[in-house]
């Protein structure tokens, strides 16, 4: 799907207003912020990358966070014209930014579109009030149907998140919501089942018995009326937490899936990319004001990159690219890890796998079954060699 010269490029931005008490992201809470500073340093790390890797086409670039909607539209502006100053740009460059369907964030899309954003990620998480006040959400339900109206009408291709299987939901109340939701999709919906997570509010909360979530089989059933749902709206699952109609699929979020090459570049940014025949791993520092430095130090904010072993870069291939519907060919696996299918799993666990119908092998193919999505945490390291 994507050539060996093309490449995506991740710009975390670290900052949010508040942190929500289910997110265990890389983010922070600052009282001010130099925006002069941090577009400098977002330059300076693309120079260094574009002299690291040249000759590669950018073919999609990510905002992401934190809250990147609360950059300066001029500091998106500059970054995308270092971009097609450095390297040679897609004409259909994908550039998608997320944000958060507060009044304060929607009235600024005309300008991040303006600067060269054209697909936007709205983090709605829930059509309820109550529901967003137990996420520690800032924006209403009211704000977030209008936040997608308007994005709907800025862009041409836009997303917004849901989370689900949420303490005390039931079929009925996530069927209606799930269905509201249906009605303001531009194309593109992402559905993630709230999981509690370590070092987060929600992790002490949930220990203390403060509430209590879905048992395994109600998540289950959640996650197949959700499917059932829109694959009758035409919006199927083209990825594990991700539906969407034919072509409006995230083409950056497919390179991760397809294990293509991707530049990460801010704090805590991950990155993948392949130089000499050789595939690296890349991580940059955490800490904003750490990255920062080592950007003004080395041109760049990263630990020194990491060679991916081929045991590795299987594991890597197989847990990103059985997320998919269309899961990986055999020849996809082999090319981009240099081992077999059957060489890098444990044979008689896959075969109990089939068995149980959890994963469907062919001559070709090999791809997880709605059942096998479900287990998708626990099945891939049972399948491993």
């Amino acid at each position: 799907m994507f050539r060996p010269d093309q490449i995506g490029i991740y710009f975390h931005w670290p900052f949010c207003k508040s942190k929500c008490p289910y997110c265990d992201f890389n983010v922070h809470v600052r009282p001010s912020i130099d925006h002069e500073k941090w577009t400098a340093a977002y330059l300076k790390a693309i120079e260094y990358y574009a002299a690291h890797l040249p000759d590669r086409q950018v073919v999609s670039v990510f905002f992401g966070g934190g809250t990147p909607s609360l950059m300066e539209p001029s500091t998106v502006e500059s970054i995308l014209s270092a971009i097609q100053k450095n390297w040679r740009v897609a004409n259909d460059l994908e550039v998608t930014m997320e944000a958060n369907p507060t009044s304060v964030e929607a009235s600024k899309l005309q300008a991040f579109k303006d600067a060269g954003v054209n697909r936007v990620s709205l983090g709605v998480q829930s059509l309820e009030d109550a529901e967003l006040k137990f996420l520690g959400r800032t924006h209403s339900a009211a704000e977030a149907k209008k936040a997608i109206e308007i994005s709907a009408k800025i862009f041409n291709r836009s997303s917004f998140d849901i989370i689900y299987a949420r303490p005390g939901q039931t079929m009925e109340s996530w069927s209606r919501e799930l269905k509201q939701a249906i009605n303001y999709v531009n194309g593109h919906l992402s559905l993630y089942q709230l999981t509690i997570e370590r070092n987060t509010p929600f992790y002490l909360q949930y220990h203390r018995g403060a509430f209590i979530m879905p048992g395994e089989e109600a998540g289950a059933d959640l996650f197949n009326l959700t499917q059932d749902i829109l694959e009758q709206a035409g919006l199927p699952l083209y990825e594990v937490s991700n539906h969407a109609q034919p072509g409006q699929e995230c083409r950056h979020n497919l390179l991760y899936w397809h294990y293509a090459d991707y530049i990460g570049i801010g704090p805590g940014a991950h990155g993948r990319y392949t130089k000499d025949g050789i595939k690296y791993a890349t991580r940059d520092h955490a800490a904003p004001e750490i990255w920062l430095e080592r950007v003004n130090q080395n041109g760049h904010g990263a630990h020194n990159p990491e060679i991916v072993p081929s045991r590795d870069k299987i594991s890597e291939i197989l847990m990103m690219g059985l997320r998919l519907r269309g899961g990986l060919t055999l020849d996809q696996i082999y090319n981009l890890s240099g081992i077999t299918f059957n060489d890098g799993i444990n044979p008689q666990n896959l075969t109990r796998a089939i068995s149980e119908g959890w994963i469907e092998v062919t001559q070709q193919s090999v791809s997880l079954t709605r059942e096998g999505m479900l287990r998708f945490n626990s099945l891939l390291p049972y399948i491993l060699a």
